[in-house]
């Protein structure tokens, strides 16, 4: 059994749930991210400590780039009596919106530590390339 020193705790506990801090199932709460270019990739991490992979879920309509997580309660059951819950529960999520540079159709996802990590190739049409200058010595006659 886990005893509570801080009769505080519990208070601050309702005050930060029913601030934008954690989320519900009826009201999405942010998660943190991370972006940037390394070289032809663009990634993204989001914070996301705790979660099994089956419970994240990625989409991608057009260029909007939708990651969702939820976590439900581990404890269940007539037997089980919680002591004590500060882990936020509920839906987590966030939308990003791609720019036209990227190739949404080879998205890479991986999830490791806590740390959901998306890498997005730069598309082959945004990628820096050299123009050749051709010159015309001879005069061209169009034929009409």
């Amino acid at each position: 059994m886990l005893m509570r020193t801080d009769p505080f705790r519990e208070m601050d506990r309702i005050v930060q749930q029913l601030t934008a801090t954690s989320g519900t199932w009826s009201k999405p709460s942010v998660m943190p991210m991370d972006a940037y270019r390394e070289g032809d990739e663009y990634v993204i991490a989001f914070d996301l400590p705790g979660m099994s992979p089956e419970a994240l879920d990625i989409d991608v309509e057009r260029n909007m780039l939708t990651v969702k997580a939820e976590r439900r309660p581990v404890a269940k059951g007539e037997a089980v009596q919680v002591e004590l819950s500060e882990r936020p529960l509920g839906v987590f999520s966030r939308q990003v919106m791609l720019a036209d540079t990227l190739d949404t159709e080879h998205i890479h996802a991986e999830y490791d530590a806590g740390v959901l990590t998306l890498r997005i190739p730069i598309a082959e049409r945004a990628k820096p390339r050299k123009i050749a200058i051709g010159s015309r010595s001879e005069p061209q006659q169009i034929s009409g």
